[in-house]
Formats: structure tokens, C-alpha cells, sequence
């Protein structure tokens, strides 16, 4: 719509009245701007301020801070100092659901996170409550974080999850694995060791745990190591990233497109989640690969096209010898090509 500024000086406006109303209002002026809304910036990070706050508990459990936390500020809205949740957060952004490493559950420390953060509010009902809060027919935060809570962080986040669940499809006694985004993604190889850590430190402890369980004749260790090993070798086959198992970004030339698990955090979600979508597996849900659930995420074309590029670089913009620049983003690439590329 275009409104000339003619029309818009002949707005009526009655100042003294809105003057009035304001007075009347606010005495004390204009209120801070506050939300709490953790899909918002100006999102203090408490989950008792929360609209959702299991889902901010679980994302202070794994290291997660929103901006004003990190030293940033806005207009009437300064940084943040800390709130005594900080020494509860995981170090490495890796929380498994299950006992693993001598850690406690996952469960057991999204508890302790709460009751601190609740202080005096913290009753033996609040868990429940705020399960059911969330929409969640979980009768506690161990069936929550198995069943609902990667559902309902991907549809909070707008499909965008920073915490991954990964998983090796048994819902009640397999490996699940919550890990941050952001810490997977890490820049300077800090991702690619995030990954590493998580199969072979963690998920390694889990499978020679089942290996002893089968030693002692433990029910169900023989399935869940079967499990538990098919998940490791997903995750190798990420870290070593040949197709299908492959990062692709549309906008970087081949020369730059990144070889095995070393993604950029800048190219978002939706390019470097791919590699964890690409096989699903026993127990799972279908096209989720090995997330709890799938996120709705597609890599169909996207609209428009692109201005001519080099076919050595860019050779996905081509159909033969024709320039077509058609917005693909389902392309795999092979290490062989993306190595000589870069050479």
C-alpha cells in the first residue's frame, strides 16, 4: 500500500486526550519493555519468568543463554548479571537422559535446575504442574523429556530447534542424548569435537555398559547394544561426511562447502541438520533419522533465481551445459569432490 504524506497529515488526533489517557495509565511513565516469551531477544532467560518454562529449564541445563545473558544489550533493557542457574548449566552442551559417564540423569538435573530456580515456589506438585502446563500427558520429567520435549521445543522455535535430541530408537530404556546446537556447531573445530565426544566418549560408555549387561546376562542389554551401535555408526558416517551424509550449502561455492562434520553455525539449521535426517532407524519415527521427531524442514527449491555463476564452482546452478540458477538445496556432494575443489 503507498499513502501519500498528504493523506497522513489529515489523520485526526486529539494530543490531550492520548496525553491524558497516558498520564492516567502510566503515572510513572512508559514500562520497561519486558517479555516473557523465550522466542523473543529481551527474554530475561529465567524460567520462572517463562511463558514456557520447562523449555527454558532444559535449555539453561545444556548451556544455552539468551543474548542479554551473553553481555548484550537493548534499549531499557541492559545485560544480565548472573542468576545462580549458570553453575547448574552442562559444560560441554552434551546432557544424556539415561545415566552415561557417572553423570546423573538428564531428568534428575533438569530437577535440581528447577527447585533453584523456583527457590521457596518449588513444591512436590510444581513438576507435574508444569508438565501439564505444557501441554504434556507425561506423569514426570523422565517420560517428558523421552516423549514430548523435542516435539514441543521444534514447534516453540518455529521448526528451528537449538537443542537436538538424538537418539537409538528405543523410547524407554535406549541411548537419548540432548545436545546444544550451538556447541555442535561450533566454530574452529569446536562442533566437529562437540560430535566426536558424543560418540565415542558418551555413546562409547553406553555400548560397553550393555556389552558388561551382556556379560551378566542383563535383559535387553543384547538389543540395546544392538541399538546403541547402529547409532554410532550414523554418527561416524557424519563426522567423515561423505554423500548422504554430507553438508550442503546452495550459496557457497564447491571450494568452500565443508568436508566431513565441520559445519558453520551461520548457514542455520536447516543446512546442518541434514546429515542427522538421512537414515532413519528401527523404533524411529519416518524421515526423522536419528531425532527424537522431525522437524518441519524441507529442502525443496526455493523461489527466485540465482545471478550467473561459475559452473566449476557452483556446479548445481547447471543442467548440462545450460546456466538454469534454479535454488536447489537437495544436492549431495562427495568428500573426493569437495577435497579437490578446495585444494
Amino acid at each position: 500500500m503507498g499513502v501519500t504524506p498528504g493523506t497522513l497529515a489529515k489523520v485526526p488526533f486529539d494530543l490531550a486526550h492520548w496525553q491524558k489517557v497516558a498520564a492516567e495509565k502510566y503515572p510513572h511513565g512508559l514500562p520497561k519493555p519486558f517479555s516473557s516469551d523465550p522466542t523473543q531477544w529481551l527474554f530475561n532467560g529465567h524460567p520462572k519468568a517463562a511463558d514456557q518454562p520447562l523449555q527454558v529449564a532444559v535449555a539453561r541445563l545444556i548451556g544455552y543463554q539468551w543474548p542479554r545473558q551473553t553481555g548484550l544489550s537493548f534499549p531499557d533493557c541492559p545485560a544480565l548479571g548472573p542468576d545462580a542457574l549458570e553453575k547448574l548449566a552442562d559444560e560441554d552442551g552434551i546432557v544424556c537422559l539415561p545415566s552415561v559417564r557417572g553423570e546423573e540423569p538428564a531428568a534428575e538435573r533438569l530437577r535440581k535446575l528447577l527447585s533453584t530456580a523456583y527457590g521457596k515456589d518449588w513444591k512436590p506438585q510444581t513438576e507435574l504442574e508444569l508438565i501439564r502446563a505444557s501441554g504434556s500427558d507425561a506423569e514426570n520429567l523422565e517420560e517428558w523429556l523421552r516423549s514430548d520435549f523435542f516435539n514441543q521445543h521444534c514447534a516453540l522455535f518455529l521448526q528451528r530447534p537449538f537443542i537436538w535430541q538424538i537418539w537409538d530408537g528405543r523410547k524407554r530404556d535406549g541411548f537419548h542424548a540432548l545436545v546444544n546446537y550451538h556447541k555442535l556447531a561450533g566454530a574452529k573445530g569446536d562442533g566437529r569435537r562437540t560430535l566426536e565426544n558424543l560418540t565415542h566418549s558418551y555413546l562409547g560408555d553406553w555400548i560397553n555398559r550393555q556389552r558388561d549387561g551382556i556379560k551378566r546376562q542383563e535383559e535387553g542389554a543384547d538389543e540395546r547394544l544392538a541399538a546403541a551401535e547402529a547409532l554410532k555408526a550414523i554418527l561416524a558416517a557424519i563426522l567423515d561426511g561423505e554423500a548422504p551424509y554430507d553438508i550442503f550449502v546452495r550459496w557457497k561455492p564447491l571450494s568452500q562447502q565443508a568436508v566431513g562434520w565441520n559445519p558453520d553455525i551461520n548457514d542455520g539449521v536447516r543446512m546442518n541438520i541434514r546429515p542427522f535426517l538421512t537414515t532413519d532407524i528401527p523404533g524411529g519415527k519416518k524421515g526423522a533419522g536419528i531425532l527424537r521427531v522431525k522437524p518441519n524442514i524441507k529442502w525443496d527449491k526455493d523461489r527466485g533465481k540465482e545471478p550467473h555463476r561459475d559452473k566449476a564452482e557452483y556446479p548445481w546452478f547447471y543442467d548440462g551445459s545450460t546456466f538454469t540458477g534454479d535454488r536447489v538445496n537437495d544436492v549431495h556432494l562427495t568428500k573426493a569432490q569437495k577435497e579437490k575443489a578446495g585444494k
